[in-house]
């Protein structure tokens, strides 16, 4: 058995005071990173040192303490300190980054009301987070009992709770992420090695088996999509009808969102059961979006969530999960003779190899070439 931290998600349906009190909270605990990333910048340009987070946990209670900021005690306080553990980190980060020369990570920018993230995160302690199958209700610090929606596999609830973090999609939908400690056990072993060659016309070609279509959930959304954007960008920003028809457009991409998620979540599960060594490319997805022509759907694939859910799976499970390199020329190389076609093209799906005239699928060849160059880098 394996302990691993796993999150539970549940769809809430909170009354209209508890509401008040999760939009309340997450300003508060807005306003406590946006007032101390302000204070640790000007900390640092008067006097060329950082303000850590124990100095400014110390401002906080000061700062709750005053006559002016009293409403930041209606707000749940571990909500509040760990805003600013996220402003601490969000700076580690940074100054990290700016020491390996690496200029992606910005400087921590400013929350906004507008954006996409609202949501706040509390710590259990002395058992102020419980989670009540049966009755369909969580136990939420400064809300009391919250309905949720049951799912209806899941019957029992691990009791070695860590956080849960409350948040509000821009649908207008409330959500809880519960997050446990929770033992696993192992798959038996299985003698199953499969190569994974990721695409676009087809989402998964493995080196045996049958391919797996792409779904493609943004493209089939696309025109309904922008008609619902146009007609938004056509009112009055603040009036009603805006904001009718903002929800109207965030339930699209929601949607989008989870067909999406919910695709990737059965493909990985699958793989995992069925295969004990998986080998794929380690594709890197910011590069690649890069190209004007393929950056729409390369994102719609969902190739770097995809790695991503069968990297943790895999180490929950006992699975192995080998990345080629992203220079492997698996496409170009023939899995029979080994011999390299430089002047195979993107829109050539077959080709014959000229040393062995082994004729090839594109992908499949892919596939196996990732498989052989997977089980040599495993065994070196």
């Amino acid at each position: 058995m394996k302990v691993i931290k796993k999150t539970y998600l549940f769809r809430l349906y909170p009354s209209k005071n508890q509401e008040t009190t999760i939009v309340k909270t997450i300003g508060c605990a807005r306003f406590v990173y946006n007032y101390f990333l302000s204070r640790r910048t000007e900390h640092y340009e008067k006097t060329g040192q950082t303000l850590g987070y124990t100095k400014c946990s110390g401002e906080l209670t000061q700062l709750k303490q005053s006559k002016e900021h009293l409403w930041l005690n209606e707000a749940d306080k571990f909500a509040l300190q760990n805003s600013l553990r996220d402003l601490a980190v969000a700076f580690e980060n940074f100054f990290r980054e700016r020491q390996k020369g690496n200029t992606d990570q910005g400087y921590p920018k400013f929350h906004s009301k507008r954006d996409h993230k609202q949501s706040y995160r509390t710590n259990f302690t002395n058992n102020n987070i419980e989670v009540d199958m049966e009755g369909c209700c969580i136990k939420l610090p400064k809300l009391g009992l919250v309905t949720f929606r049951k799912n209806r596999k899941q019957t029992e609830f691990p009791s070695k709770i860590i956080n849960a973090t409350i948040r509000k999609t821009p649908s207008g939908k409330y959500f809880a992420s519960v997050l446990c400690l929770v033992e696993v056990a192992e798959l038996p072993t299985s003698d199953n090695k499969i190569g994974c060659d990721l695409g676009l016309n087809q989402f998964l070609v493995p080196s045996q088996g049958e391919p797996v279509e792409n779904p493609r959930y943004y493209r089939k959304t696309e025109k309904q999509l922008a008609i619902a954007q146009r007609k938004l960008s056509r009112m009055k920003k603040g009036s009603k009808n805006y904001g009718k028809q903002k929800i109207k457009v965030a339930k699209l991409h929601e949607r989008i969102f989870n067909q999406r998620h919910d695709f990737l979540h059965k493909e990985s599960t699958r793989l995992i059961n069925e295969n004990q060594i998986i080998c794929l490319e380690d594709l890197q997805v910011k590069n690649i979006i890069k190209n004007p022509r393929l950056a729409k759907s390369i994102q719609d694939a969902g190739w770097g969530k995809f790695k991503e859910l069968l990297l943790y799976k895999a180490s929950w499970y006992g699975r192995t999960v080998v990345l080629i390199d992203k220079f492997y020329p698996s496409t170009k190389r023939c899995n029979y003779c080994g011999i390299s076609n430089p002047m195979l093209t993107l829109s050539d799906r077959e080709w014959q190899c000229s040393a062995c005239e082994a004729i090839h699928d594109r992908d499949r060849n892919a596939a196996s070439n990732i498989l052989q160059e997977g089980l040599r880098v495993l065994v070196a």
